[in-house]
């Protein structure tokens, strides 16, 4: 039984409508003060160098490369707001109601920008590897540009939509001094996993299913000698673009594995046997694969690992620094 002089409140100056902290065990409070800092700084730092190398370096000016520039821009977001997420996960907000509300609006903004990213890389990949004699006439620097900024202006404004109550009535849902909460209702919450999850996730698995059947069908020919001259250069894609369809068949495999915990928890309900993550672990992982993305680059693409060692050096700094050879 706890005493009015054990409880610790957010604002002790506010007794009656303050909220209280919570107690957290060994493991939670290294896991939020601890590895969730490290995880962010991390984070923001590799995507960092991955917009900084995509942005410079005029060789790295593909759409493929627009796209994953994209996934770096929203995943230096999620490092940023993981700072927010170790305030929230500590129990205490003290940025006010406004700034809980933006915050709830750019987590949900970054995670479905994310995901139509995936989508349109998975698109990118699918074209490059079953449709490649006219990939480069379908898939230009301009259109994906287009698509990249779509995507975001559609996140935006779907999630502002989404959350509109919540930013009408920004302390409708706050029970104490120091929450930090947002509520959807039942219809948009079902909309919210469908638009947000299911849909991108099977049109992904779909393409990728695709891809890796036109890729086994290649390298089975390739094998028995039988594809021509002609038919090798109107089937089989580059070398090269199937090299990137891997890499970032990686990237969206870990995504989803560091996503489901989420959804699958908001769809089976908070009180379901699956439901075994706790809140500031299914952030962690979030913020986790977003680290993980620029260190997958760092494996699979060379022209990371020279643009890093140019940034990291000042080299970027010199004149015409920005022709310089890094494929």
């Amino acid at each position: 039984m706890e005493t009015l002089e054990d409880i610790e409140l957010c604002f002790p100056e506010l007794f009656n409508t303050s909220c209280r902290k919570p107690n957290h065990s060994h493991s939670e409070a290294v896991l939020i003060y601890i590895v969730m800092p490290l995880t962010s700084l991390v984070t923001v730092t590799l995507n960092l160098l991955v917009i900084i190398s995509i942005s410079h370096f005029r060789q790295l000016h593909t759409p493929t490369n627009f796209l994953l520039l994209s996934l770096a821009f929203s995943d230096c977001f999620v490092g940023v707001l993981m700072c927010f997420h170790i305030v929230i996960t500590d129990g205490c907000w003290f940025l006010g109601d406004i700034m809980c509300a933006l915050f709830n609006i750019s987590d949900y903004t970054s995670t479905s920008a994310s995901v139509g990213t995936m989508v349109l890389i998975s698109v990118d990949r699918y074209v490059a590897i079953c449709d490649p004699l006219y990939y480069s006439t379908k898939i230009t620097v301009k259109r994906v540009t287009i698509c990249i900024c779509l995507c975001w202006v559609c996140s935006i404004t779907y999630n502002s939509l989404l959350m509109n109550d919540n930013l009408n009535q920004i302390n409708k849902y706050i029970s104490c001094s120091g929450e930090c909460v947002m509520v959807i209702n039942y219809i948009a919450g079902v909309a919210d996993i469908i638009f947000t999850f299911i849909a991108p996730v099977t049109v992904i698995i779909v393409l990728y299913m695709r891809i890796f059947v036109v890729a086994v069908s290649q390298a089975r020919a390739m094998r028995s000698h039988i594809t021509s001259v002609t038919l090798s250069s109107t089937v089989s894609a580059k070398k090269s673009e199937l090299k990137a369809a891997r890499t970032l068949g990686v990237v969206i495999v870990v995504f989803l594995a560091c996503l489901c915990p989420y959804f699958c928890s908001s769809i089976l309900g908070e009180n379901s046997l699956f439901n075994v993550t706790s809140v500031p672990l299914q952030s962690w992982l979030f913020c986790f694969n977003s680290c993980l993305n620029p260190i997958i680059y760092a494996f699979c693409y060379p022209w990371y690992r020279k643009s890093i060692k140019l940034i990291v050096t000042f080299q970027i700094f010199e004149p015409d620094s920005c022709e310089a050879h890094v494929l």
